[in-house]
């Protein structure tokens, strides 16, 4: 972990500390944005009618609308430490920021480690040059210390009797060093490369597999149809990632009063909010790249996806059952996402399995976090329309769902359309009894609070979920071919 120094002699000298990127892990005016769009996706609007204004009257606007609760933002310990030490040490401190000053005073209120509180008041943004002109007037010429981490800063360290910057850039610490003749630089954390990768999950790519299953199904297995649903996996996994880039900024709130999700990259500060802008855009972009080329009724499946998505991730997640309706759906357009990318037309069965099967898995996955918010002493899900006494409902649409998948499959068994594609169609037989199987032990795990948030991610790291998989896989080559 990288080390902080301790502060010099202080005196009863006053130490003004930034808050966006210096006592935050975080931008506040990022943090209420985000806020704000996930609890009103029209807030955009205003923000742009509030900044047309200025940035101050923007500020205010978001504080307003947003929806931020304090202790869980992602702040920087050894700032905090440092602030502490400073104050142990007979010096005096003062929070300034340029973010609005509600914010500053509610953080202000929680920490308890300053003595003064100043941000932006809706008419004055708090920044650069206004900042420095704000200090100047109030502690006066070079009697006051700095803490911050951003090119704006440099107006404010000219003024400064000694500058501390945190996590500058080289190059932003030699144009920091050429303002201030008395500097210490801090580094706590860095951004990494594996930060940027999780936030992309890559583990939910499996998913995207299920536009192979059209292909597998109809056994048209040739060089043109999977390299038709190779690239289909390949745009479904950008624009998912695009997705769960911008579901975590919307749900920054949501993530940090779950016990495992706090701690993903953008929640937790790992990785700073503004990274996401370009990364969600970016992989929205590359992936509606790759859809083209497969043709317009591809992409326009893939559109179809995003806007879905958009929704569920705005409004509809909130909505008890519509939520998981909408899952299922979701999955499902895998389906018609290989269809679309092959042209090969879906059967009504694999549908109707399609639909019923994921509304299963979608009230599992509602079932693991009620029965984690059970075990947290919560009496709903964050974030969710559920309260825990829902449970038993949930746990029965997902057995009852995932066994009439199983009774699709069984009657798709008996059908002339499977006899046209299997020798054997009695070692299906076998496949639904694992499925059975399969499903009751999936609930069941989920009720004991045994089953990661999502199953199908699950399923690919569960041992017996392989065995299962790997079994109903061989009994589906050996119908079709022996």
């Amino acid at each position: 972990m990288p080390m902080v120094a301790e502060p010099v002699s202080v005196m009863r000298e006053i130490l003004v500390v930034d808050l966006d990127g210096t006592l935050l892990k975080s931008d506040m005016l990022l943090e209420s944005f985000w806020s704000a769009f996930g609890q009103d996706w029209l807030s955009p609007f205003g923000s742009v009618a509030a900044l047309s204004r200025g940035k101050a009257p923007l500020k205010r606007y978001l504080a307003r609308s947003a929806q931020i609760n304090v202790k869980t933002l992602p702040y920087d310990s050894q700032v905090i430490s440092y602030v502490e030490a400073w104050r142990q040490a007979g010096g005096r401190t003062a929070l300034v920021t340029a973010s609005d000053e509600k914010f500053a005073q509610d953080i202000g209120d929680y920490l308890q480690i300053f003595d003064e509180v100043h941000g932006s008041d809706g008419s004055e943004n708090l920044k650069g040059q206004h900042k420095a002109r704000f200090l100047v007037e109030r502690y006066g010429q070079g009697n006051f210390s700095y803490m911050g981490d951003s090119k704006a800063d440099l107006a404010v360290w000219k003024h400064a009797k000694r500058a501390i910057t945190v996590n500058l850039s080289a190059d932003m610490r030699k144009r920091a060093t050429q303002v201030s003749a008395r500097i210490e630089h801090l580094v706590t954390h860095t951004p990494t490369a594996d930060a940027y990768l999780k936030a992309v999950r890559p583990n939910q790519w499996i998913k995207n597999a299920l536009v192979f299953l059209p292909m597998l199904a109809a056994h048209q297995i040739d060089g043109a149809s999977f390299f038709a649903s190779l690239l289909a996996f390949i745009s479904f996994s950008l624009i998912a990632s695009s997705v769960y880039v911008l579901n975590d900024l919307l749900d920054l709130e949501a993530d940090r009063a779950h016990p495992r999700k706090r701690q993903r990259p953008f929640a937790a500060g790992r990785i700073p909010i503004a990274s996401g802008t370009w990364m969600a855009s970016g992989l929205l972009g590359a992936g509606a790249v790759v859809a083209a080329f497969l043709g317009p009724l591809f992409l326009g499946v893939m559109l179809g996806y995003y806007a879905l998505t958009m929704g569920y991730s705005l409004y509809l997640k909130r909505r008890m059952i519509v939520d998981i309706c909408v899952l299922a759906g979701l999955y499902t357009m895998r389906l018609v996402a290989g269809g679309a990318a092959t042209g090969i037309p879906l059967s009504v069965w694999l549908l109707a399995f399609s639909m019923f099967f994921f509304l299963s898995l979608a009230a599992v996955k509602r079932q693991a976090e009620l029965v984690d918010s059970a075990k947290h002493g919560k009496l709903k899900a964050s974030g969710r329309g559920y309260h825990v006494s829902d449970l038993p409902i949930i746990s029965m649409i997902a057995i009852s769902a995932g066994y009439v998948a199983v009774l699709v499959m069984a009657l798709y068994v008996n059908s002339p359309e499977v006899a046209e594609l299997y020798k054997h169609t009695e070692t299906l037989w076998g496949v639904c009894a694992i499925l059975v199987y399969w499903i009751t032990r999936t609930v069941m795990l989920a009720h004991r609070g045994e089953m990661h948030d999502d199953p199908v991610v699950y399923a690919a790291k569960d041992k017996i979920s392989l065995v299962c998989f790997l079994t109903i896989f061989v009994l589906a080559i050996a119908g079709a071919i022996f």
